[in-house]
């Protein structure tokens, strides 16, 4: 079957090329894409060859990983069902994740259209709802595990390291579960959004007083320090501020800069989660939070380019240009 893709072919480099995807089988269903969520950093480290899988960084001597169809989550509408699958309509529009394809580095990829993929990563939408807004559900799941991890009391106080859409979710979550929400960040638009969707406060990284100022906030020290920009050197930067029996959570991509000394930690007898991927648990829960207006995604979309134009969204978000979080493909 041949599709339409997103594909790096090389060190960024991007380009919307015909692919080849297998025959889709009786158990599986085909997908016709209408948009898909562009996840910037984890797709963004693939695209500059600093990761081969999932949490896997590349090393010298590994294949190089090349070419690789981009992304993971889409909203598509059924074109065609297998027999095996008893549960969906052709015509029902659905979020979905991987689905198959021929020659690349991976056998798999997001970005597709149309689509062949499992019953198994395909969920069904809430009747009336906005399908954009699931678009980015794998990510939104992400930050929604960042923030329901780890153990937290009312007024308890949360630090979110990172004001990208993970860190937004984590604080959307860790507000939702009653902590009081600091969240660091770089970007005075992204921070003013985690301000309004969470109601955070807001902490720029680059102010002399960062320290004292969280200490202001969290008086009592931080329970809960949630890293979603992989930095070693930011973990180590706030752990002062954790109160005893605290907690980590490492959600980042460190690359090969992973090493984490454990016995500062020790002193204060932290705990550390470390979080990746997705189940089917936390993306039904994470359907239903969308649903329910707890996690908000729309308002975190500030830009839509047709999937074709795929190397000048990846030309803003590398660039960084103008301001950017949410990126869209329409299809």
């Amino acid at each position: 079957m041949k599709s339409q893709a997103v594909v790096f072919t090389a060190p960024n480099d991007v380009e919307f090329k015909e692919v080849d995807c297998p025959d889709p089988t009786r158990e599986q269903v085909v997908i016709r894409l209408t948009h898909s969520w562009i996840s910037n950093g984890t797709e963004g480290s693939f695209l500059r060859g600093e990761r081969i899988d999932g949490d896997t960084a590349y090393r010298p001597g590994d294949s190089w990983p090349f070419p690789i169809v981009a992304g993971y989550q889409r909203i598509g509408v059924v074109d065609w069902i297998g027999d095996a699958v008893t549960d969906l309509s052709v015509g029902e529009t659905v979020f979905s994740v991987l689905g198959e394809v021929n020659g690349m580095f991976m056998a798999r990829g997001g970005q597709v259209s149309p689509s062949v993929t499992g019953r198994g990563g395909i969920w069904r939408l809430p009747s009336g709802s906005d399908p954009l807004a699931f678009s980015g559900m794998v990510l939104t799941q992400v930050g929604y595990n960042c923030g329901a991890r780890a153990p937290v009391g009312s007024g308890d106080t949360a630090l979110v390291i990172g004001d990208g859409l993970v860190g937004q979710w984590a604080a959307q979550t860790m507000r939702w579960r009653g902590a009081q929400v600091a969240v660091v960040g770089r970007h005075d638009d992204r921070l003013a959004q985690a301000v309004h969707l969470s109601g955070a406060h807001a902490v720029t990284s680059m102010c002399h007083d960062e320290l004292e100022t969280l200490r202001g906030i969290a008086p009592d020290g931080v329970q809960v320090m949630v890293d979603t920009v992989g930095s070693i050197a930011a973990i180590e930067r706030y752990m002062p501020l954790m109160r005893r029996y605290g907690h980590i959570v490492s959600a980042g991509f460190y690359g090969r800069e992973d090493q984490l000394a454990l016995q500062p930690p020790r002193y204060k007898e932290l705990s550390i989660h470390l979080v990746s991927g997705w189940t089917e648990e936390r993306m039904d829960q994470t359907l239903e939070l969308i649903a329910n207006g707890t996690l908000q995604t729309t308002p975190l979309i500030t830009h839509h380019f047709p999937a074709f134009k795929a190397a000048e969204a990846w030309a803003l978000i590398e660039g960084k240009s103008s301001p950017v979080l949410g990126v869209i493909l329409d299809w």
